[in-house]
């Protein structure tokens, strides 16, 4: 912990080493800042306490899909369109930061030709949502020694309040009301039959449209089944 900490507050005087120069060249107020992590905390190791608690309420951490692994903070600094102190809860991906900057400094685009979508309109209006948007976090591989908490061949569809979670390896559908349950903790899959059957869909749909790569069963040698594949 001390190490993780130590790192933190490396960050922090790095981030403040470099608006202390900005403002010290008279470039503060003509200088765009956007600060946020690529994933959630690590969780997944030998940090001590029990596993996978360290970013609660949220549930589990990096690697996974679950809130705890895809959720965090952002902060932007735009002088004179950003209002001091506001906050917004629409959610975004790391992708919409490059159209965000090209809108930002008024470069000319496509929005079709390039992943993402720009930030700029939630950043002038923090009221500002887009519950039909479907955002997709899909890891069908493995890359730690443990494959708990979705941190193993898993895809996960969030649309406004609603969440569809794809465990590959149990062959087994999760759905969760994040704005009602943002810890995960109640599977809403048999209450919302209906729910589940549209988010399935829309997740199936998205990565076949993407030829998004799906394991494979060592014993068939067929890939595993799409999302919406387990609905009869």
């Amino acid at each position: 912990e001390a190490a993780y900490a130590s790192l933190v507050e490396g960050m922090d005087k790095s981030l403040g080493d470099i608006m202390h120069f900005l403002k010290s060249k008279g470039q503060e107020d003509n200088t765009i800042i956007i600060f946020l992590s690529d994933n959630g905390g690590l969780t997944n190791s030998s940090r001590g306490g029990t596993r996978n608690t360290h970013n609660l309420p949220l549930r589990s951490g990096k690697g996974s899909v679950y809130e705890g692994g895809i959720k965090v903070p952002m902060i932007v600094k735009w002088p004179k369109m950003v209002r001091s102190g506001t906050k917004t809860n629409h959610h975004m991906m790391a992708e919409d930061i490059f159209p965000t900057i090209l809108e930002m400094a008024g470069a000319k685009f496509t929005a079709s030709s390039i992943d993402g979508k720009s930030l700029v309109p939630v950043l002038k209006n923090p009221a500002y949502t887009d519950t039909l948007r479907n955002l997709i976090f899909h890891y069908p591989h493995r890359w730690t020694k443990n494959e708990d908490e979705g941190i193993a061949w898993a895809s996960a569809l969030r649309r406004g309040d609603w969440k569809l979670v794809y465990l590959m390896k149990e062959q087994k559908l999760e759905l969760y009301n994040i704005a009602k349950d943002q810890g995960e903790k109640v599977n809403l899959a048999d209450k919302y039959p209906s729910q589940e059957l549209t988010m399935a869909k829309i997740m199936g749909e998205e990565l076949r449209s993407k030829n998004a790569q799906m394991p494979i069963w060592k014993k068939t040698g067929k890939k595993v089944a799409w999302p919406d594949q387990l609905i009869k």
